[in-house]
């Protein structure tokens, strides 16, 4: 049985259109609702629920947070899987991939992180298929910190969101 650790933080892939408000908001996590869609038979998922928010409002509290919670896990041997807003994703996976250096080097483990630049639950999001790639990147990558997206995986320092073209580049 494959092992994951799945922290949630927000992000599009957690936002939810709130009717009174008449806009799509992080307000309770969705990521359960995804998980339960996909078949999963040999992976046992744990979910941390551990914030929600927008990436735009992450504070370097949070990130340091995020790299603490991935950190506990890697350090235990369980691939950690993040979903994160695209905003600043690779801001936070740059904090996580300095902690793991210092900690532990880059261990045996990956810590994967994924987001989704159209909100689950909206027609033509692509949340379920990033999350079922993410989750397959764990059992495939050997240790580091990556973004899994769109068919594609990025070591961590060497990608940047395309907000043109909605998608993430290699750099």
């Amino acid at each position: 049985m494959h092992r994951v650790h799945l922290i949630t933080t927000g992000g599009t892939i957690e936002k939810r259109y709130v009717e009174q408000a008449g806009s799509m908001e992080n307000t309770e996590p969705q990521i359960r609702r995804c998980l339960s869609l996909l078949r999963l038979p040999d992976i046992e998922i744990t979910v941390e629920e551990l914030m929600n928010k927008d990436s735009l409002f992450m504070t370097d509290e949070d990130r340091k947070l995020i790299a603490e919670r991935a950190l506990s896990k890697a350090i235990e041997g369980i691939p950690v899987l993040v979903t994160h807003g695209t905003d600043t994703v690779v801001e936070t996976g740059k904090v996580v991939a300095d902690a793991l250096a210092h900690n532990c080097g880059s261990g045996n483990v990956p810590v994967v992180f994924t987001g989704a630049m159209t909100p689950f639950g909206i027609e033509g999001s692509d949340a379920i298929q990033n999350l079922t790639e993410s989750l397959l990147a764990t059992r495939l990558l050997n240790g580091g910190v990556f973004l899994v997206f769109h068919g594609d995986v990025f070591p961590i320092g060497h990608v940047a969101k395309d907000r043109e073209n909605s998608r993430f580049r290699h750099i």
